[in-house]
């Protein structure tokens, strides 16, 4: 428990962060990676080299330093945390690693004459609160998908059993458990936690769950990056028959029950988690407004799909916007998504339920947009593939 001189501590440090945060979390990153191979697999090296996961450490830091007195004003920004550690398998021998590194960088960048050892002190009790905080609820999280009825804890092997080509870019993967047993019922929404082996090196990363869980098996669509070391993987190694390791689903961006209409806003492969939301919405007669951007025609998957849920389910009203008119399929506007669009495509009255994907840039004009035709903000919901940012 911090004492009230470390407190003051910690919020005094806050102008620093502000100014040097993005540095320090780089060198702490680099310091860390190079010390301790062991942890690498638990970081997308790409967004090391963007930069995306320093920036996103640094606000992560600064956002806890500002609330030390009252941690409950962090919101959501915990459950998002604990639910991207459990579904990567973030277990408490990591964070000492992490709480040495910390520090170490804490002092190396702000130096010995301001990271004084009442600073370190100070640091060091604020990181082993949250760590204790992390620990606790994610064991909690671990505990409840081992406790679930086809749940498990760490890795469970799975076979591809299934893949698909859903538009030039993206494929689908349909994974079945080798054991045969039954698996845990992701909430629409989640992702799911993939352990590989590439070149002798092992590789983690979360992708959302494409469709609904039916209990027997998952199925995830990935798009190929360039440069992707996975997602290339998937694309042009991994065969019907292959094994892998899986991590239980996890995510608290989630639909929620409600009686508002919902609209999905999905840029690119945002489209996939919104793809297993419509799929619940749907059993319900709640109206939806499906709302999906592509580059063109040729990039946009699940169109044949979605156009066949809207022909059965006359509560769906389907709208696609493509940047360019190429591809060989017509949009509903050609362009980008604009303010005007989405108020011709919205429904009536502004008490919806808005979730939203894609690009950053994308997602920040779409959170603009959306406030500026009056969807109340609480109910404007929006996540990240990669680390989380500010959408300012």
């Amino acid at each position: 428990m911090l004492n009230a001189e470390q407190r003051a501590i910690i919020k005094a440090t806050v102008p620093l962060l502000e100014s040097g945060g993005e540095a320090l979390t780089t060198h702490f990153y680099k310091m860390m990676l190079n010390e301790y191979p062991e942890v690498r697999p638990l970081f997308n090296q790409a967004h090391q080299a963007s930069g995306d996961q320093p920036r996103a450490l640094a606000n992560g830091v600064l956002m806890y330093a500002r609330h030390i007195d009252q941690l409950e004003q962090l919101g959501g920004l915990v459950g998002q945390i604990i639910n991207k550690h459990v579904a990567l398998q973030i277990l408490p021998e990591h964070y000492p690693i992490v709480g040495s590194c910390l520090l170490r960088a804490i002092e190396e960048v702000l130096g010995k004459e301001i990271a004084t050892p009442a600073v370190i002190d100070a640091w060091a009790a604020a990181y082993g609160q949250l760590a204790d905080i992390l620990i606790g609820a994610e064991e909690n999280l671990y505990k409840q998908k081992e406790d679930a009825e086809g749940g498990w804890r760490g890795t469970r092997e799975f076979r591809l059993v299934r893949r698909e080509q859903e538009s030039s870019e993206i494929v689908s993967f349909y994974f079945a458990p080798v054991d045969g047993k039954p698996v845990l019922k992701a909430e629409p929404g989640q992702y799911i936690g993939l352990k590989l082996d590439i070149d002798g090196a092992e590789q983690r990363r979360n992708y959302s769950l494409s469709a609904l869980c039916d209990g027997k098996e998952y199925r995830i669509s990935v798009k190929r990056e360039a440069g992707g070391k996975v997602s290339n993987y998937l694309h042009d190694e991994l065969v019907v028959g292959d094994t892998l390791q899986l991590f239980p689903p996890a995510g608290d961006f989630t639909l929620a029950a409600s009686d508002k209409p919902l609209v999905l806003i999905s840029g690119g492969v945002g489209i996939t988690p919104t793809l297993a939301m419509l799929q619940a919405a749907l059993q319900t007669r709640r109206e939806v407004h499906f709302i999906h951007c592509a580059r063109n025609g040729a990039v946009h998957a699940f169109r044949d799909w979605v156009d066949g849920l809207a022909a059965r389910h006359p509560q769906l009203k389907r709208f696609y916007c493509y940047a360019e008119a190429a591809g060989g399929a017509e949009a509903d506007a050609i362009g980008l998504l604009s303010e005007d669009l989405l108020a011709e495509w919205l429904p009536p009255e502004r008490d919806v339920d808005a979730y939203f994907l894609g690009p950053k840039a994308f997602m920040a004009a779409v959170k603009r947009q959306l406030k500026g035709l009056g969807v109340p903000e609480q109910q404007s919901r929006y996540e990240f593939f990669g680390p989380a940012a500010a959408l300012e």
